[in-house]
């Protein structure tokens, strides 16, 4: 174990800052607003040995999959998170954003303005319909929040949530759907596994009917994922945890197809943070849930995961540290300058790249 740390800095040597994973990122190719038609987005594909890419169509997918791959998914689902509330007793407003749920109705939350927000704080939403009250402040600042209400607490946020977007998208979103993807399920994330926005159901039949299994995971998404890197040295970084689910039937799906030569390929960075974190010493995928805080970054050795689907990420970002781990970031870095050359869409809404092995000769494609 030793000796994989020792090895794992020493491959950090040549990439040890945030300002490595730094790039210039034009206002204006931050998507704001989702497509018409999931699967028209943009897709890049990038050779991760050789850096090569190529310029395609989302719904063009299926020309990199094979039979006998197996294509992981992330079936969270998002809640309406964010919620609008008054001080008792003064009226002054408040925004709470809710990250994760402890027990007996206690949310981890993030406050805005903090400074309203002390311990013993009552905040009313909907003229009564919920109401919370300030227990102690967390880590980071975060409140923990005790909330009550008559009813499910479910249908009362339903009512009064709004999607958790992130503050780049200024829009305001038309129809919540379009923040989920078409496979979720189990309600619990703040933010989308936004890879997964770009695949419609009919594609994912057809991608079934090739041979091609769907292993579902899950993975609660936090903001932690989204967090600004403040420390320069990236190893000094220290993710949040985040709950993840497996069951026995994806572990058998993943373990199969490693068994039979096939390619495990994960829809999102939550999804391969999923089971690089449920793999045992034996290389297999084990069924269970529990919290992570795995961080992927260079110098990482993926012990399942093949290829990925992910969109454009945030410059310095831990997501950018995570791709980077996978394709290498010189390969990255440049696949960016040229996504930013030729305009692709960034971030939540925006594009996607396809980053697998042995794919070079799809730059022979043609160009979109």
């Amino acid at each position: 174990m030793e000796e994989q740390s020792a090895d794992r800095r020493d491959r950090m040597e040549k990439c040890m800052n945030v300002s490595d994973f730094y790039f210039e990122l034009p206002q204006e190719l931050i998507a704001q607003d989702p497509l018409e038609d999931r699967s028209a987005s943009r897709l890049l594909v990038l050779d991760k040995t050789t850096g090569q890419v190529a310029h395609r169509h989302f719904r063009d997918i299926t020309d990199y999959l094979r039979p006998g791959d197996c294509l992981v998914i992330n079936d969270t689902k998002v809640i309406p998170a964010r919620l609008y509330g008054a001080k008792a007793g003064t009226g002054a407003k408040i925004e709470v954003l809710l990250l994760k749920r402890n027990e007996n109705d206690v949310w981890e939350t993030l406050v805005k303005p903090g400074k309203k927000a002390r311990p013993g704080t009552e905040i009313i939403f909907g003229d009564g319909l919920l109401k919370g009250r300030v227990l102690e402040v967390a880590d980071e600042g975060n409140r923990l929040i005790r909330f009550s209400y008559e009813g499910i607490f479910e249908e009362i946020l339903d009512r009064l949530g709004q999607m958790p977007l992130p503050p780049y998208i200024t829009h305001q979103l038309k129809d919540r759907d379009r923040y989920q993807t078409v496979y979720a399920v189990h309600e619990g994330s703040a933010a989308a596994p936004t890879a997964g926005l770009h695949f419609t159901k009919e594609l994912l039949v057809q991608i079934e009917e090739m041979g091609v299994k769907i292993a579902r995971v899950t993975l609660h998404v936090g903001l932690g994922t989204f967090r600004p890197v403040k420390v320069e040295n990236v190893l000094d970084h220290h993710m949040h945890s985040e709950f993840y689910m497996v069951d026995e039937d994806a572990a058998r799906k993943v373990n199969e197809t490693k068994a039979a030569g096939g390619r495990v390929i994960c829809v999102g960075t939550t999804s391969c943070r999923t089971i690089e974190s449920a793999v045992g010493e034996d290389g297999l995928l084990k069924a269970g849930s529990g919290w992570t805080e795995i961080f992927i970054y260079p110098g990482y050795r993926f012990k399942l995961l093949d290829g990925l689907i992910t969109n454009f990420h945030l410059p310095e970002s831990t997501l950018v540290m995570l791709v980077s781990a996978l394709a290498g970031r010189e390969h990255v870095l440049a696949a960016y300058e040229e996504a930013i050359r030729e305009r692709y869409r960034f971030f939540s809404f925006g594009d996607a790249m396809l980053i697998l092995d042995g794919v070079g000769k799809a730059a022979d494609a043609p160009r979109i």
